[in-house]
């Protein structure tokens, strides 16, 4: 399994969003060329990083920074937040980004994310959908869980045949530290394998990452407050 620790940026500062709520905003100390040098330390070879004011605002707003932290970190970085068009992606890919994040824009626009599929291929590309369960269906929120789609994950993820890597997160379970959605995650892993799947919200504990079946996962909050330092969180990933 590939650990992704996760650094969520705000006006250039670390942060995390409780269920992807702008008004339940936590700020964390280090820069964020620090904290990459520090997952680097501890032994990660990847990390996921998201332009949050990219991400509220459907555009482009801290690409220059990502730009500049693909460019300078040893780790492979997978970028999101505000991707919605070919330039963006090779704007970032060109700095050093290993691979792009496609969220809203997979949901809207299947054409244009099959094309960015296309082009760029799919080792390049991360589908990310997000979804909040209700009535036992996993539905698929937008533009920074603002918005619903009204389309569940498994009508979205058949649209892309062609994919190779999707990032799924539970809204629920997101910033809660009340583990993943293993039923969902177990589900998606079965229904869905030509994905290389990575699981998303709610990992806290060692024994979290042991249950999942998922090919990757990120960690966020946990590791941000020390209640699942990374080393060990990587030592039990193996």
């Amino acid at each position: 399994m590939i650990l992704y620790p996760a650094m969520d940026l705000i006006d250039g500062r670390i942060v995390r969003l409780r269920q992807g709520r702008f008004d339940e905003i936590t700020f964390y100390d280090p820069a964020p060329a620090e904290a990459l040098a520090s997952f680097a330390t501890d032994g990660a070879t990847w990390a996921h990083v998201v332009d949050l004011d990219g991400a509220r605002e459907g555009r482009p707003i801290q690409h220059a920074l990502l730009a500049d932290l693909a460019g300078n970190s040893t780790l492979k970085l997978q970028v999101a937040g505000g991707v919605r068009s070919e330039t963006h992606v090779a704007t970032l890919l060109e700095a050093g980004a290993a691979r792009v994040v496609v969220g809203s824009l997979a949901v809207r626009d299947p054409e244009a994310t099959a094309a960015l599929l296309d082009r760029f291929g799919p080792e390049r590309i991360t589908l990310s959908l997000d979804v909040r369960v209700v009535d036992g269906q996993p539905l698929v929120a937008t533009h920074g869980w603002q918005e619903d789609s009204g389309q569940s994950l498994w009508d979205i993820a058949a649209l892309y045949p062609a994919a190779r890597h999707l990032l799924l997160t539970d809204i629920g379970r997101d910033g809660m530290l009340e583990g993943p959605n293993h039923p969902l995650l177990a589900e998606a892993v079965k229904r869905l394998p030509h994905l290389a799947i990575q699981a998303s919200g709610g990992v806290t504990s060692l024994g979290d990452l042991r249950l999942l079946t998922t090919d990757g996962a990120i960690l966020g909050r946990a590791m941000w407050e020390g209640r699942l330092p990374l080393a060990e969180a990587l030592d039990a990933s193996r």
